[in-house]
């Protein structure tokens, strides 16, 4: 699968897991795409800190389509200005499909956005488990339907590498994740990604 044609998605690049474009290619790309269809994005990020909202901003012209975003590092903050639910976090981790998409959602509400996207992760070198290794990654789509309506969905990446790099990698694969519900291609399989 290609962006626009021209660079891949996976298949091909760096190591057995193919390769994402750099991270300023994709959000360049999206905005364009956003732009184009008059929508705007919000992020809600964890793991990443910053690093997918720094990427659209970096865009020229990015305040035509970015409505900004909230870095949720502590759970606390997940809860206060994501809504996400106290019982979801218990349940089921921070770290974890449901709070991804709760992250995702929330930022729709928080930004006013049509499109936002989030991530929650295991960055290392501590934290990890046998269920949830370090290099654990959920990222979640949001989108706002043309009936008013919510849909959110989710990926889930296991990232190899240091601290840094598994950061990148999480930026990286939530751009390319918002790009495939963008342009309608959610089945397309990403680097990373872990089938479930």
């Amino acid at each position: 699968m290609t962006l626009a044609g021209d660079e891949p998605l996976n298949g091909a690049g760096t190591g057995a897991h193919g390769s994402i474009p750099g991270i300023e290619t994709l959000a360049g790309r999206i905005g364009a795409e956003l732009r184009a269809r008059g929508l705007t994005m919000a992020t809600a990020e964890s793991c990443t800190g910053g690093m997918v909202g720094a990427a659209c901003t970096s865009i020229a012209g990015a305040s035509q389509w970015y409505r900004g975003g909230v870095v949720a590092y502590d759970n606390q903050v997940k809860v206060d200005l994501l809504g996400v639910s106290d019982a979801a976090i218990a349940g089921h981790g921070a770290v974890s499909r449901i709070v991804a998409q709760a992250m995702a959602v929330g930022a729709l509400g928080s930004c006013g956005s049509v499109w936002a996207v989030s991530t929650t992760g295991i960055a290392g070198p501590d934290g990890g488990s046998e269920s949830k290794p370090v290099g654990t990654v959920y990222v979640g789509v949001a989108a706002r339907t043309g009936d008013g309506q919510v849909e959110a969905s989710c990926r889930h990446f296991v990232l190899d590498g240091g601290r840094e790099l598994i950061r990148q990698r999480a930026a990286s694969c939530a751009l390319a994740s918002l790009w495939c519900r963008l342009v309608r291609r959610p089945d397309t399989t990403l680097p990373w990604e872990v089938a479930e």
